[in-house]
């Protein structure tokens, strides 16, 4: 039972998906949660792949991206989006490890933000339209797995930076168990969805979400819930380069 209430906090939390469960959650239970993140990722990948195949017969393919792209943002009620933006705009202040934390909490969105948020939406477009039409299917419903595993496994190998916010349950319960849990997922879903290929690429990403993660965390000493979105928007754009 509680690993079915943490599979659904995940996707409640995580997505805009309509879940009327209601449970007791704890703290504990975000955090552990976080295991079964990629599965929450394989659920929107479902949905976009189903969206692209009903739409691809009436739009191009850079339209079509584009498209696919902002029902990701309304899936994800821009979570994720929003803590890249804020992420780039405390990182690339050149300000001490407080006053980056500061600005990374503050609602308001600065130059930074606007174009790190620009610059990957743009990436995703343009390399969504690039991929061949035999492989695009299969990339929407892997690149939310992706993104996901990204933010796992960056709560799984962090402390967090700040005293107290709302990342912190996911990062102090999160650990060595709920990585190999997920990673388990993400590698079944990659090679199910694409075979060995699917298995190398599945590899590859957590590589790229790890490298990511210490990119990201070097300054602040460790990661906070703004970098746990980042890393996601980031891996799964990573996978895309893939």
């Amino acid at each position: 039972m509680v690993l079915i209430k943490r599979l659904i906090l995940m996707i409640q939390f995580l997505t805009i998906i309509p879940l009327p469960a209601k449970f007791d959650a704890r703290e504990e239970d975000y955090g552990k949660g976080l295991a079964f993140a990629p599965f929450a990722g394989l659920i929107l990948g479902g949905i976009m792949m189903l969206l692209y195949s009903l739409l691809e017969a009436f739009f191009p393919d850079t339209v079509l991206g584009v498209i696919i792209l902002v029902i990701y943002i309304v899936l994800t009620g821009g979570l994720h989006f929003d803590g890249l933006g804020d992420t780039f705009d405390g990182l690339f202040s050149n300000r001490s490890k407080e006053k980056m934390l500061e600005i990374m909490r503050d609602s308001r969105v600065g130059t930074n933000a606007v174009l790190a948020i620009i610059s990957v939406f743009a990436l995703d477009t343009v390399l969504l339209a690039s991929i061949d039409t035999d492989w695009i299917k299969s990339a929407l419903i892997l690149m939310p797995v992706a993104g996901r595993m990204g933010s796992l496994l960056g709560a799984g190998i962090s402390v967090y930076a700040r005293n107290n916010g709302l990342g912190k349950s996911f990062i102090d319960y999160c650990g060595i168990k709920e990585i190999i849990i997920g990673a388990v997922i993400h590698l079944t879903v990659f090679y199910l969805v694409l075979g060995y290929i699917g298995l190398i690429t599945g590899i590859l990403t957590i590589l790229s979400a790890f490298l990511t993660v210490r990119l990201l965390t070097a300054k602040l000493g460790g990661a906070t819930g703004d970098i746990l979105g980042a890393v996601c928007e980031l891996n799964q754009t990573a996978f895309l380069v893939l």
